[in-house]
């Protein structure tokens, strides 16, 4: 997690952060009972109201707006929200709650958070360094060679967490997690070098999954009930399954992390999620 600035330094009071966007992620159940008791024709007007507020490419969407069918029985379909303004975050499932549909829908999880540029990923004079322990020489060609490839990967890497695209991928999975603070386990006890060393070692586990699965770190220090977001994209739901298990038996994961509940999810349009939840036929 970044430092905070310096008092000086502060920006003007604001909604919109320094850098980075606001990032939600909703949860609903329908209500069946409650379903039973609308009109046809209120269903039919409620789904269209709803497929309008979860249009990606609508007059008040946020900046992002991702639909997905939740597997399991926690949900019937999650949504993920970015934006710079968290009010046009929020405002989706006011207005989601406020179709006719609004009152058979349960929210039943939400997760409030903030994408940032982790503490633990290199700048470029620290890459440098990282490259000397490892054993390169400085100045030397193949030094130079890796120096300017990072540099010029750090512009994309820095994108993609201040202000992600989502991947066209068909599975995704949300959850929750803390960095322990047991006896003998504490994370925020560690000095700055271990806890580099440590995310190093976990960052290397997840690039082996490069082209398969991509992932977005989220803050919610102070702001939700647990201290980040993990999200996860994948080509195949497999994959989900594989870099989560692989990246357990890394030391910051299997000594230092703590989970909350998995959500997996497969991306869909509006329309397509109210025809899986029998809600509409087509």
């Amino acid at each position: 997690m970044n430092r905070p600035m310096h008092v000086s330094e502060q920006a003007p009071p604001s909604l919109i952060p320094n850098e980075g966007w606001h990032c939600s992620h909703f949860f609903y159940l329908f209500d069946r009972a409650g379903l039973e008791t609308l009109p046809e024709g209120m269903i039919e007007e409620g789904a269209a109201e709803l497929i309008a507020v979860l249009d990606p490419s609508g007059s008040d969407a946020p900046t992002r707006l991702q639909t997905s069918i939740v597997s399991g029985h926690k949900a019937d379909f999650a949504l993920m929200l970015m934006d710079p303004d968290p009010l046009k975050v929020e405002s989706v499932h006011q207005r989601l709650m406020a179709t006719q549909l609004g009152s058979c829908l349960i929210p039943s999880y939400s997760f409030v958070s903030i994408s940032e540029i982790s503490e633990y990923v290199p700048t470029l004079e620290q890459y440098g360094q990282r490259l000397v322990a490892e054993g390169e020489e400085e100045g030397s060609a193949t030094y130079q060679t890796k120096l300017k490839a990072y540099e010029q990967r750090e512009v994309h890497m820095r994108k993609q967490r201040l202000t992600p695209d989502f991947p066209e991928w068909p599975a995704t999975c949300f959850y929750p997690m803390n960095k322990s603070r047991r006896p003998g386990a504490n994370w925020f006890t560690l000095p700055q070098s271990e806890r580099n060393a440590l995310m190093t070692e976990h960052g290397r586990s997840g690039m082996q999954f490069a082209g398969r699965v991509t992932q977005l770190i989220t803050v919610s220090v102070g702001l939700d009930d647990w201290e980040w977001g993990v999200t996860l994209w994948a080509r195949n739901p497999e994959y989900l399954k594989d870099i989560v298990y692989k990246m357990r038996f890394d030391e910051a994961s299997a000594k230092y992390a703590e989970f909350g509940p998995f959500y997996t999810s497969y991306i869909s349009t509006a329309e397509e999620m109210l025809a899986h939840c029998r809600i509409t036929t087509s």
